[in-house]
């Protein structure tokens, strides 16, 4: 018997299918149809996106606010500089891009989703090595090495990782709506779990 009086809605399906051949994997994802009440008092929901509107506006935000830094940066900076960490700042970026890379290659191998995250660092590190790789060099020889490395190695690398990061981001597969119940998963349209 029901207790609560909340009208029932009716069972939803939805089957999303991306053209193309077919996946040697079959991929189906199961979303949950929200509930009002359900995951905390209603407007919650409504308050987490209000939140990440604030959010994404603090982002916007701080993108202007580093126009005038950079012009003053621009104006004022030495045109050179003695640094004294210079070669644990190069490895470090090297190491990143090896964990990143590493990351890459092992969650591509192992088929996970997550190898986007990964490929996404990877690509930004690649791209931020390349420019500091070519802006750095000391010119002449070592500048021409440095071009030839950016344009030949870092950045179609990092072009691919931005592509595998990008496909990681696209829905894939049949996307099909649940019910649940006393705790089980009850697909719609499939028999009843009781």
């Amino acid at each position: 018997m029901r207790t609560d009086h909340r009208p029932q809605e009716p069972p939803m399906v939805a089957v999303l299918a991306r053209p193309g051949p077919p996946s040697p994997r079959p991929a189906i994802s199961v979303r949950r149809r929200p509930r009002p009440g359900r995951y905390g008092p209603p407007g919650a929901g409504a308050r987490r996106r209000e939140g990440g509107r604030r959010l994404g506006w603090a982002f916007i935000g701080g993108a202007a606010a580093l126009v005038p830094w950079m012009w003053m940066l621009a104006a004022t900076m030495p045109s050179t500089a003695t640094v004294s960490n210079w070669s644990a700042a190069w490895v470090g970026l090297d190491a990143m891009e090896a964990a990143a890379l590493l990351g890459t290659g092992v969650l591509l191998v192992r088929r996970d989703p997550r190898h986007g995250l990964a490929a996404a660092a990877a690509g930004a590190l690649l791209a931020v090595d390349a420019w500091f790789d070519v802006t750095t060099s000391a010119p002449g020889a070592e500048r021409t090495v440095a071009i030839a490395l950016a344009a030949g190695v870092e950045l179609p690398l990092a072009a691919l990782c931005a592509v595998l990061a990008s496909r990681a981001l696209r829905p894939r597969g049949p996307a099909i709506d649940h019910e649940m119940k006393d705790g089980w998963q009850r697909l719609v349209g499939s028999t009843p779990d009781g």
